[in-house]
């Protein structure tokens, strides 16, 4: 019998494998293998310093706000871009895109100098007691803008291969447009939906060169958790730097499964 060959397909995902196992799983375990040397005391204490909740509840608070203003806002945009043409659609599809190309620490400039006190919109909002620049309000504009596209480009194709014959028949059935949006077309949309809310909350929690520029980085105000592991690094505290990374992961980990487990069980019900 002859040897089986090594077909293409096989190539490639051996290929594949090799490049989750460098760029992924081996810092993934270099981290656990680091914090599993670590005494659990001082894993506790690190993680229960007043600053580092502080810095938690930064990150993953003002994530997942934008996260969910970037889905309230982006799916209606995403809807209008896939079914109506109007001047401008093209100018329109460039700046979403802006993000995706613009480096971050130029999208945080840019930023900061938009709303600062003594910026365009900054100056404006400054004589009614709001400031932006150097508040965790910063830090959720900043996600919001690097954020949203990611809703945007995950639901629009969806929205464009929607089957149009459902919502017709939802329109001589004598429903509005809202319904038929609610109970016909939401409904389509749903997984793509999380997975637009997920990929920007990922990309929220891991962002770092957009946000330091304008959320003043003040410890226990308005410190990201990605700052404070710099911090640590750069301090040669590298037991706290492992400990904050590896944390870190677990609970990104553990949402991002269970936001797949819904999106797959909201799945199996359509």
């Amino acid at each position: 019998m002859k040897p089986a060959r090594l077909t293409t397909h096989g190539i490639l995902f051996g290929i594949g494998m090799t490049y989750v196992a460098l760029l992924i799983l081996l810092p993934i375990a270099v981290l656990a293998i680091r914090t599993a040397q670590l005494a659990p005391t001082d894993i506790w204490q690190i993680l229960t310093a007043s600053d580092t909740l502080a810095a938690f509840k930064v990150s993953f608070g003002q994530a997942f706000l934008a996260s969910i203003f970037n889905t309230v806002t982006g799916v209606p945009v995403a809807y209008v871009l896939a079914r109506y043409r109007f001047p401008g659609r093209k100018f329109l599809e460039l700046w979403i895109d802006l993000p995706f190309a613009l480096p971050t620490a130029v999208a945080g400039i840019a930023i900061c100098g938009l709303y600062s006190e003594s910026g365009w919109l900054g100056s404006l909002l400054a004589p009614l007691g709001i400031k932006i620049a150097y508040t965790t309000k910063g830090i959720f504009v900043a996600l919001v803008f690097v954020g949203l596209p990611f809703v945007i480009r995950t639901v629009q194709p969806i929205v464009e291969n929607l089957d149009l014959a459902e919502e017709e028949a939802a329109a001589c059935l004598g429903a509005s447009r809202f319904y038929t949006f609610r109970r016909v077309i939401l409904p389509a949309l749903m997984p793509a939906i999380v997975t637009g809310f997920s990929m920007a909350f990922a990309r929220g929690l891991g962002e770092y060169g957009s946000v330091i520029f304008i959320a003043g980085n003040i410890p226990g105000e308005s410190e990201i958790l990605p700052l404070r592991i710099v911090h640590a690094l750069e301090s040669y505290d590298y037991a706290t730097a492992t400990i904050l990374a590896t944390t870190m992961l677990t609970i990104s980990f553990a949402i991002l499964i269970a936001i797949n487990l819904l999106q797959r069980k909201h799945a199996l019900k359509h």
